[in-house]
């Protein structure tokens, strides 16, 4: 008999959800951005993404649902981030999962949102089995695990301070590229050279650090500014975002090595990065390593993810109380 699980996402400034069937089939992955509302600020504003969440969060629902064209009878389970993440928006869709899961009298589970990311690639590729090395990579995060059996994780490193997505962002408005930060930069540096040398923090460890990186790209430009000296914009977009991934795929690296695994993952929003995917994959084939990622759609903030992950911990018995609350700084 089948499992229909509804993901509900809202940790940031995507309102998504999705109905997945059986941990592997996507029968619909619905996802409102908020864009257009944070891009005249150059980021995300928590007050802005909340009140657009609480516009989206039931016509998103309801469209998953009827384009699974499933009804909230034949659900089996809610999933719901609820953490790590903007804490307005975790509100807005615990809300929403807690509201329908008991009106139906159904298990609510609750999931790590960074987990979320990580099972974006069982969903493309179901046949993956630990033990499996995996960095994520996102606006809000930068960590390396080991993964040595579904929903158990060892942390081999994380960000110190900034991660590499917001680094993005904010080099991005430095830059005067837009936002969002990622794409803007990832854009610009196909148009440029890395004529540039920044500093790699922490070279000795596994774990990472980018804000040494930022505010020696910062002080560039305004010294450059003071001076007035024109830079190259596009060879520093391309010598900031080849120094980043030069930091994420010589320690993934190293990580695989260090803990014998041959399988790679890689996750999070960055992870639709084309120049990081290139760069870890032909790194990952010296090695004799396989690299694994998702499709774009599953790298970015999505429901499916989240549902999928809900999933594996319905299969565990895994079931959250009624008083579950956001929780904002949730780790591992």
């Amino acid at each position: 008999m089948s499992i229909n699980i509804l993901g509900i996402e809202s940790s940031c400034d995507e309102t998504a959800a999705a109905i997945v069937r059986d941990g592997r089939e996507i029968l619909s992955n619905i996802i409102a951005t908020q864009i257009p509302w944070h891009k005249e600020y150059g980021g995300v504003v928590p007050e802005i993404a909340s009140r657009k969440h609480l516009e989206f969060i039931v016509p998103v629902i309801k469209k998953a649902l009827k384009e699974a064209n499933i009804s909230l009878d034949e659900l089996d389970g809610i999933a719901v981030t609820y953490g790590p993440g903007l804490v307005g928006g975790l509100l807005v869709g615990l809300s929403a999962a807690k509201a329908l899961a008991y009106s139906r009298n159904l298990p609510l589970i609750g999931v790590n949102h960074i987990e979320g990311h990580i099972y974006a690639n069982f969903l493309a590729y179901p046949q993956l089995k630990p033990p499996l090395i995996c960095l994520t990579v996102s606006g809000g995060h930068t960590t390396l695990l080991a993964i040595t059996k579904l929903g158990s994780y060892e942390i081999l490193g994380q960000t110190r301070d900034d991660a590499a997505g917001e680094a993005y962002d904010k080099i991005s408005r430095v830059l005067g590229l837009g936002y969002p930060g990622g794409p803007a930069i990832e854009k610009a540096a196909k148009e440029g050279s890395t004529s540039y040398i920044f500093p790699k923090a922490l070279a000795d460890e596994l774990d990472f650090s980018f804000s040494g990186l930022k505010t020696a790209v910062i002080n560039l430009v305004h010294n450059a500014e003071q001076k007035e000296e024109k830079l190259n914009v596009y060879d520093l977009a391309a010598s900031f975002q080849a120094a980043v991934i030069e930091v994420l795929v010589e320690k993934t690296i190293r990580a695989a090595k260090l803990k014998q695994v041959k399988n790679v993952l890689l996750s999070g929003g960055v992870a639709s990065n084309e120049a990081l995917r290139t760069a870890l994959n032909k790194a990952c084939q010296k090695e004799g390593l396989t690299l694994y990622y998702p499709p774009k759609i599953l790298c970015t903030d999505n429901a499916a993810m989240i549902a999928c992950t809900g999933y594996y911990r319905f299969l565990e018995g895994e079931r959250a109380a009624w008083d579950l609350n956001a929780d904002p700084r949730l780790g591992f």
